[in-house]
């Protein structure tokens, strides 16, 4: 005996239509929305935003109370709490000593995460998801400003290889399931992120806070000269979280197509005036130095956004106000609590 087995076309929906955009629906403010992450820089930015905008049931849970790596503890919790939406922001991250040390922790924990989330949340008939990733996605020598049709061009930076697949492959996966079964799956791709929230540790933080709490203790400790790696010539972007959340939000109303979008504030800054900038908001009084023997680093990194201002949004907080905040967070969240 033959068994024939009929499948749905990869690529279209039940009428034979194609699946890879789909039209944005409303999203409803009292359903459901599950933001997995929400303790971490992202996340907390995401939460704050869902709730100033008037959503009244976002949904929490700590790493204690749900551990995102194990299957079935994902999906008891879709299938009893069945969330209408879903942004996921949860992810192990880290610096390149992270990276280079841990590397199987970053690919096997975040891929976990991911295709549990995601398959969970297809079965479990959420209505829409949205998958951030990173910049680091991108070839080490993509073109700049980079768009998002660079992915897979090119070999990856090998400090952190690791992290960077496994957040490709969760891009890949949300295209997948829009494909095979309709899920309205989206992904986005920050640039380099900072606000409230961030990681200010003296060792494996990154430029912009590494920055701010050096200046800082220069300034308290009465320290004459601050040094600072490379020659300052660098060019960098530099997005407020509040702005990515912004953009979370405004992509889950508007945006439902089968490619990633890249989210940035479109504007440049060289180290070096990044440097000036931070010494400035911070009030240090002393001088910058610069220690030429250390390495610079990629010589420029920004994203292509215009993607993104096509649909109609763009980035509203300027690099100054964003750190004259950062650095009010960082005061009386970090030093007021030492």
């Amino acid at each position: 005996m033959v068994t024939t087995i009929v499948e749905e076309p990869v690529g279209v929906d039940r009428a034979g239509d194609p699946v890879s955009d789909m039209d944005p629906t409303p999203v409803d403010k009292s359903a459901p929305i599950f933001v997995a992450g929400h303790r971490g820089l992202v996340g907390s930015a995401v939460v704050r935003k869902l709730q100033f905008l008037g959503y009244t049931n976002v949904l929490l849970r700590t790493h204690s109370e749900l551990d995102l790596t194990i299957q079935s503890a994902v999906d008891d919790f879709f299938a009893s709490q069945k969330p209408s939406y879903v942004i996921l922001a949860a992810a192990k991250v880290g610096g390149i000593h992270a990276n280079n040390t841990y590397p199987a922790d970053f690919i096997t924990i975040n891929l976990q995460i991911q295709t549990n989330v995601i398959t969970s949340a297809f079965k479990h008939n959420t209505k829409k998801l949205l998958f951030l990733g990173s910049s680091c996605i991108y070839p080490k020598f993509a073109p700049q400003p980079i768009p998002e049709n660079a992915l897979l061009t090119g070999p990856l930076e090998p400090t952190n290889e690791w992290y960077a697949i496994a957040k490709i492959s969760g891009i890949k996966m949300c295209q997948a399931f829009r494909l095979q079964h309709s899920f309205d799956a989206i992904s986005a791709m920050p640039t380099n992120l900072y606000g409230p929230n961030d990681n200010f540790h003296p060792e494996n933080s990154h430029v912009l806070p590494a920055l701010l709490r050096r200046f800082h203790e220069a300034k308290v400790n009465n320290v004459a000269e601050v040094v600072v790696w490379g020659s300052g010539k660098p060019l960098r972007e530099f997005l407020h979280v509040d702005d990515l959340a912004d953009a979370v939000v405004f992509l889950m109303e508007n945006y439902s197509g089968l490619d990633h979008v890249n989210v940035g504030s479109g504007k440049e800054v060289s180290i070096r005036e990044l440097a000036e900038l931070v010494k400035d908001v911070v009030e240090y009084k002393g001088e910058i130095v610069w220690d030429s023997s250390k390495p610079d680093g990629t010589p420029r990194k920004l994203m292509d956004n215009s993607k993104l201002a096509e649909i109609g949004w763009e980035a509203k907080i300027s690099l100054r106000d964003g750190l004259k905040d950062t650095y009010k967070w960082y005061l009386e969240n970090v030093v007021n609590q030492q």
